[in-house]
């Protein structure tokens, strides 16, 4: 019997507090060499994409693959979740949830790395349903007092701010410019749908972390040319993703400012072969495109939580 388990399941289920350990120990193993992520691909149509996440952890005796279709009709996300020693098929899951949870516990595995210990101030960029999870992860790994939001839309913004406040019982107040967001954070982090940069890199003041999480296209930027420049320390999920679809670095290395020799893994970080930090001073960069391997450890942790709870349906498949 296959376990099925729909969007409201995995919010019963799965908290930040579980999803940061199983994110950070998979990183790990992707720094010692023990988890194969294999790069997205895409399938495209001229009415939208099928996109295609596989990957193995075998450290959580899980492999699977994440698949959604973006059309004009929405998004949808379904992952299969497989044994890593027999290959029986364990469960299928929608996957929504489940990408929002892994993607802000990237962000806080970075932050706790990255981030100066003392961090108490977030300028966050963008304020829609992923926003929540990033903040959620970051206050959850540092003693956040302040959050500034900013988005295109006042009203968004204001509300997200109420909204996040009311869950993080930290201030979160909406900002009217982005270099309002910037200037005094200590940790900054954009999760847009923006095509260009989102705010000016020559505003970064130093000690500064970033998280860059909003876009996965080559062709697509949150961040300019100064941020980029001005990093000491430029830190990505997974260089050969990055290679493919990391426009916010690809577009610096086409013009020469940056090489892919600069930048280091998260996961030779988490693993202990790299400090995540140097100098209180530096400023710091981490480039989140997503990686399959965080979707199969996150779902054998769902699909442990479901069966000890009995929560799900059986498919007689």
């Amino acid at each position: 019997m296959v376990l099925f388990l729909r969007e409201t399941d995995i919010h019963q289920l799965l908290t930040m507090e579980d999803t940061l350990p199983i994110v950070e120990e998979v990183f790990r193993q992707q720094g010692l060499g023990t988890a194969i992520n294999r790069p997205r691909f895409r399938v495209r149509l001229p009415d939208g994409v099928l996109h295609i996440m596989p990957a193995a952890t075998p450290v959580f005796k899980s492999l699977g693959f994440k698949a959604y279709t973006t059309f004009r009709g929405g998004t949808k996300f379904l992952f299969f979740l497989y044994h890593s020693d027999t290959g029986e098929l364990l469960a299928i899951m929608e996957a929504n949830r489940l990408g929002q949870m892994r993607t802000g516990a990237a962000t806080g595995i970075a932050t706790k790395y990255m981030a100066r210990p003392e961090a108490r101030t977030v300028g966050i960029f963008g304020a829609g349903w992923q926003a929540q999870t990033q903040l959620l992860a970051v206050c959850t790994v540092r003693k956040i007092q302040t959050v500034k939001v900013y988005s295109r839309t006042p009203e968004t913004r204001r509300t997200f701010s109420q909204e996040m406040a009311s869950l993080l019982k930290v201030n979160v107040q909406p900002m009217d410019s982005p270099e309002e967001v910037v200037r005094g954070s200590d940790i900054i982090i954009t999760i847009t749908t923006a095509r260009e940069p989102v705010f000016k890199g020559e505003w970064l003041e130093p000690g500064v972390h970033l998280n860059v999480a909003g876009s996965n296209s080559a062709i697509r930027r949150e961040v300019d040319d100064d941020a980029i420049r001005r990093s000491d320390f430029i830190v990505i999920d997974s260089k050969e993703d990055g290679m493919i679809e990391s426009g916010d670095l690809i577009i610096p290395i086409e013009k020469g400012i940056l090489h892919w020799g600069q930048v280091r893994e998260l996961g030779d970080i988490v693993a202990g072969y790299l400090p995540g930090r140097r100098t209180p001073e530096e400023i710091t960069l981490f480039k989140s495109n997503g990686l399959a391997i965080e979707d199969v450890a996150v779902a054998a942790k769902v699909y442990e939580l479901a069966k000890a709870k009995d929560v799900g349906i059986e498919l007689p498949i």
